[in-house]
């Protein structure tokens, strides 16, 4: 015979729900930190900052 699951008690439901808030705020924080490294990494590799070239050695001539 099959057991039926154990009906969900309140306090159970309670903390689904804020565990599944945390979820979607650590989600929504991570996804915003990865959006500002690959614009920072973006603007470095605009300046050449990425490759390492220092633009004031090209003038020294």
């Amino acid at each position: 015979m099959e057991q039926k699951p154990a009906p969900r008690t309140p306090t159970q439901n309670d903390r689904d729900t804020r565990l599944k808030a945390a979820l979607k705020a650590n989600l929504a924080r991570r996804k915003a930190q990865a959006r500002a490294r690959s614009d920072v990494a973006e603007q470095d590799t605009v300046r050449g900052d990425a490759a390492g070239a220092d633009p004031d050695e090209s003038k020294k001539g």
